[in-house]
């Protein structure tokens, strides 16, 4: 197991999470999005528990209640290379249940989560009893899309500051202080830990954040938009 899954942070401190383009589940009208909840099994994860696996076939998506969720991919070595960290509120999953295929992505609970399982066919249901839910959910969609179309550019042609600037910017979003160390930002921007500490040195001194322990506070955020 990576050590990206114990570096022993707190979840929770502050809202923070590394895609800036919003969960489908989240495209939902507030009913449904409630009912889907209350009715949905809730499953518990340990801190480095595995959630799903790459390659595993769905009838559903995953909806966080509580903790953290880290997805991205196991390496041949073992070790876990982040895309994407997600809290409370968030949802995963919904792209291979609509597009019938495998997984391409594993998920690991980062610290004790629960997990709310939504069955796809309710979640097409609630789609089709609204033709405004089905327009956002499509338009998310193709958001979600230029976002990755963006980060796979930022990674062939930006540098790591660059990369590190952008999951700041977006993890950032709902309050300054941002839970994770430096491994953590390397994986999600997928750098080295040294390129990642000589970035937060270079963001900290061009007054864009603060660094503490086992954290870092965005002092300035859209100061974080130029170095994207």
């Amino acid at each position: 197991m990576s050590n990206y899954l114990h570096l022993g942070i707190p979840a929770g401190t502050g809202r923070s999470r590394s895609l800036a383009s919003p969960t489908l589940f989240g495209l939902l009208d507030v009913s449904s999005r409630d009912q889907l909840r209350i009715d949905a099994p809730l499953r518990r994860f340990a801190a480095g528990q595995m959630v799903q696996q790459r390659g595993e076939t769905t009838t559903g998506f995953w909806l966080i209640e509580s903790g953290a969720v880290v997805v991205g991919q196991y390496l041949e070595d073992g070790e876990f290379r982040a895309i994407a960290h997600m809290e409370p509120g968030d949802s995963y999953g919904e792209l291979a249940w609509l597009s019938g295929r495998a997984r391409v992505v594993d998920a690991v609970a980062r610290v004790p989560s629960a997990l709310h399982w939504i069955e796809g066919e309710r979640f097409d249901a609630a789609l089709q009893a609204s033709a405004a839910a089905m327009r956002r959910v499509m338009a998310g969609l193709a958001e979600e899309l230029q976002e990755m179309i963006d980060l796979v550019a930022g990674h062939r042609g930006g540098n790591g500051t660059n990369r590190i600037a952008h999951f700041l910017h977006n993890l950032s979003a709902g309050g300054p202080v941002v839970a994770l160390g430096q491994q953590e930002l390397g994986d999600l921007a997928g750098v080295t830990r040294a390129t990642a500490n000589a970035a937060l040195k270079a963001l900290e001194q061009a007054g864009c954040i603060k660094r503490g322990y086992r954290r870092i506070v965005v002092t300035d955020r859209e100061a974080l938009v130029g170095w994207r």
